[in-house]
């Protein structure tokens, strides 16, 4: 596999991954009290982007490993689905 092609499946990867750890220990400024004027009350209070990017790196990092294992080692892909489900006929 293109080395380019696995840098693209990471980077597809991480870039969902970071949604799902966005709102992980996240609190807004209304449950802190301490709301900014001229912002919204769900307004992060405190953005800890380097906890969120690290967290994200190595979550995606994790996930990558295993697909490219089941891919490229295992042989699993998408054309490999249909044969875990039952045969209807």
């Amino acid at each position: 596999m293109p080395i380019f092609s696995v840098f693209a499946i990471y980077f597809i990867i991480w870039w969902m991954t970071l949604f799902i750890v966005l709102p992980i220990g996240l609190r807004t400024q209304a449950e802190e009290s301490d709301v900014v004027p001229g912002s919204v009350e769900s307004a992060p209070a405190r953005f800890r982007a380097l906890r969120i990017f690290g967290l994200t790196t190595i979550l995606a990092a994790v996930i990558h490993v295993v697909w490219y294992v089941l891919s490229v080692r295992y042989g699993y892909g998408i054309d490999a689905i249909p044969q875990f489900a039952p045969k209807f006929y």
